[in-house]
């Protein structure tokens, strides 16, 4: 039983810790948001870009180290993963935006649960980026 337990938790490793990281990612960017959004007073829009770029700096130091485990060094396959990731993480970053504008702006929901609602959304299409794009050639991308 216990072995069964290792096997699975070796060949989910990149997804639970994935999940794991996401979770923390998605903490920050909320917390980050709703700092500014709510307590500083900066509009929806530009609390939510503060709140972004946050998230997408812890996202690329967990899911480098941890996550997919590259191990990079060589200038021009860390610029590859750097300039990639942050590019995949600018498109989420600007769909999160649009649900959020769309969602909060312009139909009045709960800014909290769409913020959420949002990141579902946003967490999912970057593994997705990250497994099959950005770190495809370290040894956990096969997870």
């Amino acid at each position: 039983m216990i072995e069964q337990i290792k096997t699975l938790l070796e060949k989910y490793k990149a997804i639970i810790l994935y999940g794991i990281f996401g979770v923390l990612t998605t903490l920050i960017n909320i917390v980050v948001y709703e700092a500014f959004y709510r307590y500083v007073g900066w509009s929806n829009v530009v609390s939510n870009i503060v709140a972004w770029v946050a998230a997408v700096l812890v996202a690329f130091v967990t899911n480098k180290l941890w996550v997919f485990e590259s191990k990079t060094t060589e200038k021009k396959a860390l610029m590859f993963e750097i300039t990639s990731f942050f590019g995949c993480r600018l498109a989420t970053g600007v769909l999160d935006l649009a649900i959020m504008y769309v969602a909060v702006d312009e139909m009045a929901l709960n800014s909290t649960l769409m913020k959420c609602i949002s990141n579902v959304i946003v967490i999912i299409v970057n593994y997705i980026a990250s497994k099959l794009l950005i770190f495809k050639n370290s040894g956990n991308a096969k997870a």
